[in-house]
């Protein structure tokens, strides 16, 4: 049997993984990429193309509409493939023989046991899957060729799903991450509750659409300290009716793998702003005026740096730049830290995207047997962070272990 031949299906380039041979196919990310959509289009045209029993299943299924099957009976109809299909209450069942099965994991292992000759098991909303239902299910899907789809959203790193495909992906497995950007039939109204999401609660934002692991937590050095938002420096100086508008530049020198990071700030009032980034990893000193120059106005400025690497410097100095060391003490990350969580509200614009993932990311040790919070920063997530530190280094200023802050444009 086959499908009408006026039908044309087009699928998304990220999903072609799907007719790909391999024991395990895993797509994960943020919501809106269209994972489980892809999954169920594609499982429904290779069940015209051949006989397959075909077991949907999640951890909790109290009933079948907690199921994926309203999913595929409603592509069934989208691809007006009624004529082939017929849909029962439990079961979906194809003319050639082809069926769709749909069990708990969590309450039916015996029932799943018993499913012989399973070609196909897809397993959706596989974040919530425990390490017991995981080691019951795969053995249990044993058939010559058969095949384990994963789709899910991240939760925690340490979760079950994550650990076993995403940190240690199994031999003969496919893992793709698919993104609301992935998809172009993404709806303008989640559009647009993405954007209201990224302003208000960057964190967040990272979890549901971009498909990051949850990261919250009293650890996080900025936590509740910064907002991602769309602004025009110039406009908010004239709002606040600041007169002389005052840009700092700041760069820290990448390493291997560490990339050399520049970015522009400067200080309204109690807050601070951060309006443009640049940057890159493995970046040849001769090729650093490249990056610079992707920050506006950056050749008229000072821009201060790490003051490690002299050398470099130099060398960046010889090109026309206006650069100096900055000199580091002990606690100087530190008191950089004290100063920046001392502004009323840290605005990161959204074009900046990597100053943003270190605000989120850049945090204290936790003690791994009590689980409290140590005073002791990770050095990790850092670059942007640093090159921020040195852009504000004038403001500054360490006497007698008393950090004094000076601010330019403070409002009265």
């Amino acid at each position: 049997m086959r499908i009408k031949k006026e039908i044309t299906i087009s699928i998304p380039t990220v999903f072609k993984c799907l007719r790909e041979k391999a024991r395990y196919k895993v797509l994960y990310g943020g919501r809106g990429g269209g994972k489980s959509w892809a999954m169920a289009m594609t499982l429904l045209i290779m069940g015209t193309q051949k006989r397959l029993r075909i077991l949907c299943t999640r951890e909790m299924q109290n009933s079948i509409q907690d199921s994926v099957h309203k999913l595929l009976r409603d592509q069934i109809n989208a691809l007006n493939m009624e004529s082939f299909y017929t849909v029962t209450k439990t079961q979906i069942l194809g003319k050639n023989g082809t069926e769709f099965i749909f069990k708990g994991l969590l309450h039916d292992p015996a029932k799943i046991k018993s499913t012989e000759g399973v070609d196909i098991c897809w397993v959706e909303e596989a974040e919530k899957i425990s390490q017991q239902s995981w080691d019951f299910l795969i053995p249990t899907i044993r058939k010559t060729g058969s095949e384990i789809w994963v789709s899910f959203n991240p939760y925690l790193e340490t979760d079950p799903t994550y650990k076993k495909f995403i940190k240690a992906p199994p031999p003969n497995c496919i893992v793709k991450k698919v993104n609301n950007y992935d998809n172009k039939h993404f709806p303008q109204e989640l559009q647009e509750e993405m954007e209201y999401l990224r302003e208000v609660d960057y964190d967040l934002y990272l979890h549901i659409w971009e498909g990051q692991c949850k990261t919250a937590s009293d650890a996080q050095i900025f936590r509740d300290k910064f907002v991602i938002e769309n602004f025009s420096i110039n406009k908010v100086a004239k709002e606040l009716k600041v007169q002389d508008l005052a840009f700092y530049y700041g760069l820290d020198w990448g390493f291997a793998q560490d990339p050399t990071a520049v970015l522009r700030c400067c200080v309204i009032g109690y807050d601070l702003y951060i309006d443009y980034e640049a940057g890159d990893t493995q970046v040849e000193l001769d090729h650093t005026h490249k990056l610079i120059d992707k920050i506006p106005k950056a050749k008229d400025h000072t821009i201060r740096a790490d003051c490690a690497r002299p050398e470099s410097i130099s060398f960046v100095k010889r090109q026309g730049y206006k650069i100096v060391g900055v000199e580091k003490w002990g606690g100087s990350v530190e008191d950089g830290i004290e100063f920046i969580r001392s502004f009323r509200k840290v605005h990161i614009h959204s074009r900046c995207k990597e100053v943003a993932n270190e605000f989120v990311k850049y945090s204290y040790k936790i003690d791994r047997v009590t689980g409290d919070i140590l005073p002791i920063v990770i050095d990790a997530n850092n670059h942007y962070i640093d090159a921020l530190r040195y852009a504000l280094a004038p403001m500054i200023k360490q006497k007698t272990n008393i950090m004094v802050i000076q601010r330019p444009n403070i409002l009265g």
